[in-house]
């Protein structure tokens, strides 16, 4: 492999991780509430579901970036898993053993969702190179990293319970981002520009970076 390749490759690498930072959240937040065994597993199915989808995604960018719905349903689920968390308050209690069925509805909105976030990020990531087998790569080396990052995710949340509170803020927040992603695409589509409210990454990061610094200190000191 050239170093040109290599670069593109790394670059492609870090793009993917950096525009599914929050992701990593989302997916830390879902399989939380199933028994501890099951959420590696859970992740190992959301992986192999997340290369199947870059890659259909990668080879039909033209027409991906037209499925403004899904992004809107993933924002809209990302905020009905926030408001449903502040107004149950649920005791993080794992499931009983026979859970086959909700596993795999954990798996499938993993793919969901993540398919989401594939929307928000694939013109972005195919920008950087024509080669699509190196930007496949790329985008493999990404996904592996916020699986890695989630399950650390999911680790912090355990031993640090007040951050959950946290955690949905921050997945409540990614759904804002995705809904008026999907809002602006369909705006677009409908050539009314003036009606497409974009949310610049600068401000994305911007609150993310407060929620995540202000609640992580407030949850420590509770947890203190």
């Amino acid at each position: 492999m050239s170093g040109e390749a290599l670069l593109v490759l790394l670059s492609v690498a870090a793009l993917e991780a950096l525009l599914s930072g929050d992701n990593a959240l989302v997916l830390a937040v879902m399989v939380r509430p199933l028994p501890t065994h099951l959420r590696r597993k859970a992740l190992f199915y959301g992986v192999l579901g997340a290369y199947l989808l870059r890659g259909l995604a990668l080879l039909f960018a033209v027409y991906v970036i037209r499925l403004w719905w899904v992004q809107v349903l993933g924002g809209l689920y990302l905020l009905f898993l926030m408001l449903q968390h502040f107004r149950d308050h649920p005791e993080a209690k794992p499931l009983p053993e026979a859970t086959a069925r909700e596993f795999w509805r954990v798996v499938l909105l993993i793919n969901l969702v993540d398919l989401a976030f594939a929307v928000d990020s694939i013109l972005a990531v195919v920008a950087f190179s024509k080669d699509l087998l190196l930007v496949f790569l790329g985008v493999a080396l990404g996904i592996l990293f916020i699986r890695l990052a989630a399950s650390y995710v999911v680790a912090v949340m355990e031993r640090y319970p007040s951050l959950e509170k946290v955690a949905y803020a921050l997945v409540g927040w990614a759904g804002v981002k995705l809904l008026l992603e999907g809002s602006a695409t369909l705006a677009e589509l409908l050539h009314r520009p003036e009606l497409a409210w974009h949310l610049p990454k600068p401000a994305f990061w911007g609150v993310t970076f407060l929620i995540l610094l202000g609640g992580s200190l407030l949850a420590l000191r509770k947890h203190a």
